[in-house]
């Protein structure tokens, strides 16, 4: 049983009403978010009609703010957002659906003012903004509008959409829209992407920048981003309705030969039941392997290459899409392929190919993926011994495999650990970048503890034979020895 100081709803109920209302009236003291909070309660008892003039009157004063919001005050705001979202939907929308979506629709407006404002590099904010959005959605199909209005203000807004704040909009209002309503967007945008502004006098164009074929005049980038804006809202409807074939109209025979592209197009035939369609349009792309793109870890994009082996299994050629995952584990060490391919295999077969991938990475020219791939498996073993036999060719700068894999090893493998942490410490150091010295001097004091753990260094230097080196190397780096004495 918790104790009775526990913060929870029974042991707070035992407070009475008046000792609670006492408490929030204090703990609210100035704390605006709070007081907001305890408003909109307090006009729920009233009604929901009343709450929703709450909610309206402050988005007004919300609309209305200029003041800059950096990171380190934007928690009231996110608070704020939440609070008044949190109020349309679980007070409002129950009673009023209509009063509710009008102010979910108010609550959307507010975006463009907010951003214009706001340092959102943490994406909390947009974060707010794309939750409204689903919830809409839910609130028109109760509320239940007119399909030709709803059209108009989706069409407005995704016209509007300089922030991404209404990104995903079409999806979720498709229940809402229905056939007619999709219809009646759809051409509206069609007329829209039609209309062109008129060509200005030469000396009247704006030129915004120069490229390889010269000037970049600002009607030409309207134009391009009106036709951006209106061949992806028409993307969008075209998933709604179904449409394989007017969602492949948006790219021409040119886009549609990147892989990624085709990845798309060949996923919603297959959806479709289009199996043979969905082949010639993965098949027709141009390879990504063709066209050099071996890219580092972290950033290879498989889309082509899973979408292919859908449709190789969809045709019943389930050898050739083992084979395609096998491929993609063999050029790329990518542990997700490997596991699908296990997958595939009959019992007791998984093992012996299993133990063949584990050589093909030990083997494997880049010993960073090989590291990579072998401490996520796991099979820290292997990583510990990759590492204590080619420790020359590990590289300090990619810290963002080396730490982790450190972090794994040092359990149970503390030499290899050492070795990883050394070459991050060497990097640093030959480097002279200062602004890593503090993690420098942290790996430095690890080596120190996990020496006590490593009965032999082999052929590699002892902790305090490391330590002489580097002092005597680098005895000017005063930044650095300071923070590890």
């Amino acid at each position: 049983m918790p104790p009775k100081t526990s913060l929870n709803a029974k042991n707070l109920e035992a407070l009475g009403a008046k000792r609670l209302a006492a408490l929030l009236i204090e703990v609210s003291s100035g704390h605006a978010a709070a007081k907001r909070r305890l408003r909109l309660e307090l006009a729920g008892e009233d009604s929901p009609a009343e709450v929703a003039r709450t909610i309206a009157r402050r988005l007004a004063t919300i609309a209305k703010s200029r003041g800059f919001v950096d990171w380190q005050n934007r928690k009231g705001l996110v608070e704020d957002l939440e609070s008044q979202r949190r109020a349309i939907t679980a007070t409002v929308q129950t009673a009023e659906p209509d009063l509710a979506l009008d102010l979910m629709w108010r609550f959307l407006a507010l975006a463009d003012s907010i951003f214009a404002r706001c340092d959102d590099s943490s994406g909390t904010v947009i974060g707010i903004f794309h939750k409204a959005v689903a919830e809409l959605g839910v609130i028109a199909a109760t509320a239940r509008p007119d399909a030709g209005k709803l059209a108009d203000q989706v069409f407005a807004a995704r016209l509007g959409n300089g922030y991404g704040q209404y990104d995903g909009l079409i999806a979720a209002l498709s229940p809402a829209l229905g056939a007619d309503g999709l219809e009646h967007l759809k051409q509206r945008l069609i007329a829209h992407g039609a209309e062109k502004k008129p060509q200005l006098a030469k000396a009247d164009r704006r030129i915004v920048a120069y490229g390889s074929g010269g000037p970049v005049y600002q009607d030409e980038i309207e134009n391009q981003s009106r036709g951006n804006t209106v061949r992806l809202a028409l993307m969008e409807i075209a998933d709604a309705q179904g449409d394989v074939d007017g969602f492949m109209a948006q790219y021409d025979a040119r886009a549609r030969k990147v892989p990624a592209i085709a990845a798309k197009i060949s996923r919603r035939l297959l959806a479709a039941g289009r199996v043979e369609d969905a082949w010639q349009t993965i098949e027709a792309a141009e390879h990504p392997r063709r066209r050099g793109d071996l890219e580092e870890l972290g950033w290879r994009d498989f889309a082509w290459d899973d979408a292919r082996i859908d449709v190789l299994d969809a045709m019943g050629r389930k050898d050739d899409a083992q084979a395609a995952r096998w491929s993609c584990f063999e050029q790329f060490l990518s542990a997700a392929h490997l596991r699908a391919h296990l997958k595939g295999l009959p019992d007791f077969d998984d093992i012996s190919a299993e133990e063949r991938a584990l050589d093909l990475v030990m083997a494997h020219g880049n010993l960073h993926h090989a590291l990579h791939f072998l401490v996520s498996w796991p099979k820290l073993e292997g990583a510990a011994k990759l590492v204590e036999h080619r420790a020359s060719e590990l590289d300090g700068d990619r810290y963002e495999i080396l730490s982790p894999a450190a972090g794994a090893l040092a359990g149970k493998h503390p030499l290899a650990a050492t070795l990883v942490l050394r070459a991050m410490i060497d990097f640093t150091l030959t480097t002279a970048r200062a602004s890593r010295y503090k993690h420098a001097a942290r790996h430095l004091a690890e080596c120190g503890s996990l020496a006590k753990m490593i009965a032999s260094f082999g052929t590699h230097e002892s902790h305090e034979a490391y330590l002489a080196r580097i002092r005597r190397e680098n005895d000017r780096k005063s930044g650095f020895w300071g923070l590890v004495r």
